[in-house]
C-alpha cells in the first residue's frame, strides 16, 4: 500500500526530515560556515515545535494497523537518506522510532552536545517554560497557576534519571536532560547536584511562602508578645501534653519553632531566596555541622548573641515539651527545624544525634529514607535534605543564627 497520510505527502515528509537533520546538526553549536549557531529561546522553541510535529505524525501513523505500511515506507526512505556519505554519523540511529520521540531527541542533542554557557542554559529554561505555558494557555484557567501547581507536584530527583523522558511537559524533560548531563560529569562522591538542590530549595521555599505558614508566623508573633506565664497557660489549656498527642501536638511544636524565628523571619526569607548552589558533598556538610558541637566551628558568636529573652523562653518550653518525642521534628519542614533550633541547645544535639544514627545506618525508630536498606549513599533523600538545610544556616549562614536583627 505504501505511504498514506491525510496531511503530509511522502516527498514533503522527506524534505521536512532533511530540515530536521539540519537543525540537529546545528545543535553541535556551529553552522556549516563554522560560525557559532545562535540558540536563543525563539530558535529553541522552533526546534521543539519541529519535534512535536514529527511526534504527532508518527503517533497518527502508529494509531492504526492500516498505517503500518507507511511506517515501513518511511524507514526505507530514512535508510536511503542515511546511506549518503555526507549524512552525519552521529544521527545514524534516525528512524521512525526516533521520530516518535522527536521532542526528547531534540533535547538530547541540544543539551548533551551544546556547550552550556549561562546564556544557553537560560535560553533552554525560557523556551521550555514558554512551550508549557503556550500549551496551558488553551485552558480556561490561569495558565501560570496551573503550571506552578504541576511543577510543585514534580520530584525531579526521583524521576529524572531514566534514559528517556516520559513526561509531556517540556520543563520536566529539559531538567531531566540537564540532570543526565550533570551526572555524566560528576564524580561519585555524594555531591549534591543542581537539580536536587533546586528541588530542595523549591520545596522548602514553598513551605515558607505558604499562606498557612505566614498566618502561623503572625499568630506566633501575637501569642509570644505576651508574658511567658500567659502563653504557657494557653498551651496547657489546649491539653497537648500527656497521651493525647496528635496533629495538634505537632502543630504546637511548629508554632513554638516559628515563635523562635518570627523576629528574624524577613531575614530568613531573604537569605534562603538568595542562597546559591554549592556542590559540596553531603559527608563534608555533615562533618562541618558536627564541628559546631565539638568546638571546632569557626563561628565566634556566643549563646547570648543568638536569641533574646523571649525566644530563649520559647526554646526552654519547647525542650521540655518535645522530650522524648523527637520524631515530631521529622514531621515538620527541614528548613524550619534547621533555622529555629540554635546549635548550642540540647534540642539541636538530640536532633543531630537522630541524623547521625540514620546517616551511619544504625538501627533507629525514625527512618526517613531507604538508602541504608538499598545500600545507597545519602545523596537526594530526605536525610540529605535535612543535612543540607542545617549546613546552609548553621555553617554557610552562621551570621543569621547569631545576632541578626529583625527586618
Amino acid at each position: 500500500m505504501g505511504w498514506s497520510h491525510p496531511d503530509v505527502s511522502l516527498d514533503d515528509m522527506v524534505k521536512l526530515i532533511k530540515g530536521f537533520v539540519d537543525i540537529l546538526i546545528l545543535a553541535s553549536g556551529y553552522q556549516s560556515s563554522g560560525h557559532f549557531a545562535l540558540w536563543d529561546p525563539q530558535n529553541i522553541k522552533r526546534a521543539f515545535q519541529w519535534g512535536l510535529f514529527f511526534e504527532n505524525v508518527i503517533r497518527h501513523l502508529s494509531s492504526s494497523d492500516d498505517y503500518q505500511d507507511s511506517l515501513k515506507e518511511l524507514d526505507s526512505v530514512l535508510l536511503e537518506i542515511k546511506s549518503n556519505p555526507s549524512f552525519p554519523q552521529g544521527l545514524a540511529q534516525l528512524s521512525s522510532v526516533t521520530l516518535s520521540r522527536a521532542k526528547s531527541f531534540v533535547l538530547e542533542h541540544l543539551i548533551q552536545t551544546l556547550t552550556l554557557r549561562d546564556a544557553h542554559l537560560e535560553a533552554f529554561l525560557t523556551a521550555s517554560i514558554g512551550m508549557d505555558l503556550d500549551e496551558l494557555s488553551g485552558t480556561e484557567q490561569d495558565c501560570l497557576s496551573l503550571y506552578m501547581n504541576r511543577l510543585m507536584l514534580q520530584n525531579p530527583s526521583a524521576n529524572m534519571k531514566t534514559e528517556k523522558c516520559t513526561d509531556d511537559d517540556f520543563t520536566t524533560c529539559t531538567l531531566q536532560e540537564l540532570l543526565k548531563r550533570q551526572f555524566a560529569v560528576l564524580s561519585h562522591d555524594q555531591l549534591v547536584d543542581f537539580i536536587t538542590w533546586s528541588w530542595w530549595r523549591s520545596k522548602n521555599l514553598s513551605y515558607l511562602l505558604d499562606k498557612r505558614t505566614v498566618r502561623l508566623v503572625s499568630g506566633a508573633s501575637l501569642i509570644f508578645s505576651a508574658p511567658k506565664v500567659q502563653w504557657a497557660q494557653l498551651f496547657e489549656r489546649l491539653n497537648i501534653s500527656g497521651e493525647t498527642r496528635g496533629d495538634d501536638y505537632c502543630e504546637t511544636i511548629e508554632l513554638l519553632l516559628l515563635g523562635c524565628i518570627a523576629r528574624r523571619w524577613s531575614c530568613l526569607l531573604e537569605y534562603f531566596m538568595s542562597d546559591s548552589y554549592d556542590s559540596i558533598n553531603i559527608p563534608k556538610q555533615y562533618s562541618e555541622i558536627c564541628n559546631l558541637l565539638t568546638g571546632r566551628s569557626q563561628s565566634p558568636h556566643s549563646k547570648e548573641d543568638v536569641l533574646d529573652l523571649k525566644e530563649n523562653a520559647i526554646l526552654e518550653y519547647l525542650n521540655v515539651l518535645v522530650g522524648g518525642d523527637l520524631h515530631q521534628l521529622w514531621k515538620l519542614s527541614p528548613v524550619l527545624a534547621a533555622f529555629a533550633i540554635p546549635s548550642w541547645s540540647p534540642l539541636f544535639r538530640l536532633y543531630l544525634s537522630d541524623i547521625h544514627t540514620q546517616f551511619k545506618g544504625c538501627s533507629s525508630t525514625i527512618r526517613c529514607c531507604s538508602c541504608t536498606q538499598d545500600r545507597k549513599d545519602h545523596i537526594d533523600c530526605e536525610l540529605a535534605e535535612r543535612i543540607w538545610c542545617l549546613y546552609i544556616f548553621h555553617v554557610r549562614g552562621s551570621y543569621l543564627m547569631h545576632g541578626t536583627s529583625s527586618a
